[in-house]
């Protein structure tokens, strides 16, 4: 018995030792999507992502990647043993076809899109539903680096720029500045600067967004009624941050002159938007869980009694 047992373990000790690494099944997989992707990335960095309204592309694309690497061995360890499911040969058909319609006719919103069928699809056949569930975010924070039509953006735009500039004027107004409004053209003293689509635009609106839902993610609570009422509020916290910029950039331009406002203080505001967004989430955040323990500590005496 004890030299089977020995021998046993031995055997199993050797199987170890020469089970491949998990890498080895996957860079096969990882040089194909390379060889797909690649060409379509160089087209994004040189087309839409060199925009201003789209430069949060690339920032999206690489938090999602992170955010795949941060689950990746979980999601190793959760789908162990576990059989692939048929369902992701299905995906990869409809992923196959975005992309062959999208890059003959030349479509980057196709493209990208099929990145996120035929990145499921692996997951489904490698792995079953499962990997697919614990990487479900990643893959929906991936719809904010997709490109939108350009009908569509100027269509829901047009509204948001009129409220972001009327709240604009309604404020500096109130503080006595010498600024009008005409759509979304504000005057101020012998300035005129237009809203454009950069400044406050759907991009712009969904850029924070995602940053609100990516804070979410990472700063992970078991308070519902934080999640819940945090992840309502996102869309007004991206409009006061674009209100906030937009505020920034007039201010900037009366002041320094039309120069400044349009040079590199312009990307400074553009810093301003992030960093207010943030602050706000965070600020917003530390309230709500503030008032959460405040009514837990409230009814801990009615517990007791």
């Amino acid at each position: 018995m004890k030299i089977q047992d020995g021998l046993s373990g031995l055997s199993e000790a050797s199987v170890a030792r020469t089970s491949p690494p998990w890498w080895t099944h996957w860079w096969p997989i990882a040089a194909g999507m390379a060889l797909l992707y690649l060409p379509s990335l160089y087209d994004l960095f040189r087309g839409a992502w060199s925009t201003e309204e789209q430069a949060h592309g690339p920032i999206i694309l690489a938090m999602s990647l992170w955010l795949l690497s941060r689950q990746w061995q979980l999601m190793l360890t959760r789908s162990e043993g576990q059989p692939g499911s048929r369902a992701g040969w299905l995906l990869l058909l409809v992923g196959s076809l975005f992309y062959i319609v999208g890059r003959s006719q030349q479509i980057l919103s196709f493209e990208i899109f099929s990145f996120l069928w035929i990145s499921a699809a692996v997951l489904l056949v490698k792995r079953g539903a499962g990997a697919l569930k614990t990487h479900w975010f990643a893959f929906f924070f991936m719809l904010f680096m997709i490109p939108l039509p350009g009908e569509l953006v100027s269509i829901l735009t047009l509204p948001m720029k009129l409220a972001v500039s009327y709240v604009t004027e309604q404020l500096l107004y109130a503080f006595d500045y010498p600024i009008a409004r005409s759509g979304v053209i504000l005057q101020i003293g012998q300035y005129q600067l237009l809203v454009a689509d950069a400044c406050a635009g759907l991009q712009t609106l969904l850029t924070l967004e995602a940053l609100g839902l990516l804070y979410l993610n990472v700063v992970r609570t078991t308070l519902v009624f934080r999640n819940v009422l945090l992840g309502l509020l996102i869309i007004p916290i991206s409009f006061t941050a674009n209100v906030i910029r937009v505020i920034v950039l007039v201010l900037i331009t009366y002041y320094f002159g039309d120069a400044a406002g349009q040079g590199f203080l312009h990307g400074f505001a553009g810093m301003v938007l992030f960093v207010s967004a943030l602050s706000l989430i965070l600020a917003l955040d530390t309230l709500l869980q503030w008032f959460a323990k405040k009514r837990q500590a409230a009814a801990l005496p009615k517990e007791a009694l």
